[in-house]
């Protein structure tokens, strides 16, 4: 290793903290250097190559460095970088809401944030005002549904199910009810996928004593990101939105992960058919390259809160970059390549020769079981989950071959950027069966 190497890990080690880590890992597991990316690959200080397997936190759906983002965003830069969008506009935040206004009518109302975390708690929090508005104090509760996961703010961790996270925070997360247990599948062929009766009168006798106080029930559409990687049946989100409606609680869809084209569809709803009161977006909206989120409802919702200022009704959530221009410019291109290029239908063929790819290696080593898929995103279990940590071995392995994957405990998944080359997925699953092999 090279001296100027040797260093930065020093400082990199003496400074920084990383996201989602323990940091005495990286001893056995240093961070590499990366000094460019393109497509699918990462390029390394040491002139190794990696394949981003998981799109750098499942937000490179276009890839790194797409020529057409760049563009879009030294467009923008030559005009202006960030205005407060409080009593100003300007046509690239217009043009963004008109298109994302056509991904889910009637959701044309579109209020915008950075992260995702920060859409959950935006929805959230307009779901609760609006109660207010309407003299329904009552309806102060919370539903969500078990294993699903919202991020890491403390509205967001309060309504996820997953003690890793939240178990540390408890005495600040407010109380939230979780539903279950849910209709798992492996895919879109699973005979759970389309008719899930079997499960819906234990779900709703448990969501039957919230009737009167939830506001809201929230859910990750379809696919449970960091469940690990979990799809549930289509037919038991159309039911919830049906519940929903009947007893006047909004449905909240979480698509932070699975919007844009991840699950196939640009969103993940249209499995089910359904629209949501409020849909929250971040991720790839643009690809990674800046954060951007967007919390977009109807105008029944919008309605409540638009009257005379002296009646405080307004929702006086102020986030500082809402609306960025610099990312709304990226995401408006992100929308045109997604319909231009056929992104999605792409998204199928690649994750149709991902489960292939992931079945033989179960078969070739015997090492993986549980395999299931949806959209671009493929995912197995490992067969051994005693004495070791898989997921951390594996990993360790796959990236000195050449691939980045991050398993989620003992579950190892691919969520490649959608327009992944096909011999590049062919590639992945050589240097995955010779790390498990």
């Amino acid at each position: 290793m090279a001296f100027d190497e040797v260093t930065l890990l020093k400082r990199d080690h003496q400074y920084l903290w990383h996201p989602c880590s323990q940091m005495k890992d990286y001893e056995q597991f240093p961070p590499a250097e990366i000094i460019k990316a393109r497509g699918s690959t990462l390029y390394l200080k040491d002139g190794h190559t990696v394949i981003d397997a998981i799109s750098s936190w499942w937000c490179k759906s276009l890839g790194h460095n797409e020529p057409r983002l760049k563009q879009a965003l030294l467009a923008q830069m030559e005009k202006f970088e960030h205005v407060l969008l409080a009593n100003t506009t300007n046509e690239t935040i217009v043009n963004l809401s008109e298109k994302l206004a056509q991904l889910c009518d009637p959701l044309n109302k579109c209020f915008y944030a950075s992260d995702g975390s920060s859409s959950v708690e935006i929805a959230l929090k307009m779901s609760l005002h609006s109660r207010a508005i309407r003299g329904q104090k009552k309806r102060n509760q919370f539903l969500a549904l078990e294993q699903g996961y919202h991020g890491e703010t403390l509205g967001a961790l309060s309504v996820s199910d997953l003690k890793l996270y939240r178990l540390p925070y408890e005495p600040l997360l407010f109380k939230s009810h979780f539903i279950g247990p849910l209709p798992y599948v492996s895919g879109i062929n699973d005979p759970l996928w389309h008719d899930c009766s079997a499960y819906w009168p234990d779900i709703e006798t448990s969501l039957q004593p919230y009737t009167k106080t939830a506001t809201a029930l929230i859910c990750e559409p379809i696919m449970q990101g960091a469940a690990p990687m979990k799809i549930y049946s289509a037919d038991l989100l159309k039911r919830l939105r049906a519940w929903c409606s009947t007893h006047d609680i909004h449905l909240i869809a979480d698509e932070i992960m699975t919007g844009i084209g991840r699950t196939g569809k640009m969103l993940a709803c249209e499995h089910a058919g359904i629209t949501p009161d409020f849909l929250c977006l971040a991720k790839g909206l643009t690809s990674g390259w800046l954060p951007l989120s967007v919390v977009m409802t109807h105008h029944d919702i919008y309605q409540l809160f638009y009257d005379d200022h002296k009646t405080g009704k307004a929702f006086l959530h102020s986030h500082t970059h809402s609306g960025n221009a610099l990312a709304a410019s990226i995401a408006v291109e992100v929308l045109n390549i997604m319909e231009q290029e056929n992104i999605c239908q792409k998204a199928v063929i690649l994750g149709n020769h991902m489960l292939a790819a992931m079945q033989d290696i179960a078969h070739t080593t015997g090492k993986l079981k549980d395999i299931r898929q949806l959209g671009a995103m493929v995912a197995a279990d490992f067969t051994a989950t005693q004495g070791k940590r898989w997921g951390f071995e594996i990993a360790q392995r796959a990236f000195k071959l050449g691939a980045l994957l991050r398993p989620i405990g003992n579950t190892l998944y691919w969520l490649p950027p959608l327009n992944m080359p096909l011999n590049q997925v062919d590639e992945l699953k050589a240097i995955t069966q010779q790390a498990l092999s």
